[in-house]
């Protein structure tokens, strides 16, 4: 394993993610404060919270994952993926890997 899989899970989270964590920090876990700072609904952080802790959950669970697989988790739990897409994909992929 190279030390880039090595990471810790917080090292590859993107600028964006950082931000919601460290103003979740600022505001004591509050996340009626959070919603009021980013001026939107409750649930909206509720659910963007909730993104950021499955990421959270893969990246630190899947560090002998590839790194394709792990991307493609991340675009999973980020909501940019139905899971449908999601296990295609990620089935092609290995079917790829057992065909080399």
């Amino acid at each position: 394993m190279s030390e880039n899989d090595k990471k810790q899970w917080y090292s590859q989270l993107g600028p964006e993610d950082m931000s919601f964590i460290k103003r979740f920090v600022l505001a004591s876990g509050s996340l009626k404060a959070l919603a009021q700072a980013y001026d939107v609904s409750y649930p909206t952080i509720r659910l963007r919270l909730d993104r950021v802790i499955e990421k959270v959950k893969i990246l630190d669970e899947q560090r002998d994952s590839s790194p394709f697989e792990r991307e493609l988790s991340l675009l999973y739990a980020d909501g940019r993926l139905d899971q449908t897409t999601f296990n295609t994909i990620l089935a092609a992929h290995r079917r790829q890997g057992e065909d080399a």
